[in-house]
């Protein structure tokens, strides 16, 4: 790596963490609001600079390439909250297998219809099934069942927004309350940014959420084979 690729990823790494930082220093300025949401705003502000600068996402994304390499240990880190509490996670086995099963299938089978329904191809449909899961397991789904990865990821990142969003809402209109079940949930229905969420509430929800990351990852790779070629 030459001097004026090393500069250019240092530019766009700091840009990415002053966004970021700038997203938090809005929601503590919006008191929290479910729409101040850090990951959504520094998104919103990165694109808005890659638009005024012409920098191709190609570029940023190779410029990036030590925030795309600490992904996996972030993601890995969830594992330490799921360690303290792995008393509570066996003593719920049972109701974890049986929310996660529901929620997994409920997704996979949903976008399809959905996409189906609306008039949308095979492709599209496939790309859409394996997207409540993380974005690296999200693409190599959709590359082996004969989806588009690169939509794929944009189709999980939008689902993670979204949950991450709305979850909070959502269990306050249910009045469900307890941190496990909104961390599994979190965790099931949108991955890693979700999952950050429901981490912010304490360690129980945070182990729950990386249960429910982990394990939907895995039934999404086991199930979405078979319910591609069932809509086939």
């Amino acid at each position: 790596m030459n001097f004026p690729d090393i500069l250019q990823s240092f530019l766009w790494t700091a840009i990415t963490v002053a966004c970021y930082l700038a997203g938090l220093g809005l929601r503590r300025f919006a008191h929290n609001h479910v729409l101040a949401n850090p990951a959504l705003i520094s998104m919103i502000l990165v694109a808005i600079l890659l638009l005024t600068t012409h920098t191709a996402y190609a570029v940023y994304f190779r410029a990036t390439w030590v925030l795309t390499f600490l992904l996996a240990p972030a993601t890995v880190a969830l594992g330490i909250p799921l360690a303290k509490n792995f008393a509570h996670v066996r003593q719920s086995m049972s109701g974890v297998i049986l929310g996660l099963v529901a929620g997994s299938l409920t997704s996979l089978v949903s976008g399809v219809l959905l996409v189906r329904w609306l008039g949308g191809n095979k492709e599209l449909a496939l790309s859409m099934l394996p997207k409540a899961v993380t974005t690296p397991i999200a693409m190599s789904v959709a590359g082996q069942i004969g989806g588009v990865p690169a939509l794929t990821a944009v189709l999980a990142v939008l689902g993670g927004i979204i949950a991450a969003l709305t979850f909070r809402t959502v269990f306050g209109i249910l009045r469900i309350s307890h941190g496990h079940a909104i961390g599994l949930a979190a965790g099931t229905a949108g991955s890693g940014l979700a999952a950050s969420q429901a981490a912010e509430l304490g360690d129980g929800p945070a182990a729950f959420a990386a249960i429910g990351i982990g394990l939907n990852g895995l039934l999404t790779a086991l199930v979405a084979p078979l319910v591609a070629t069932i809509f086939k």
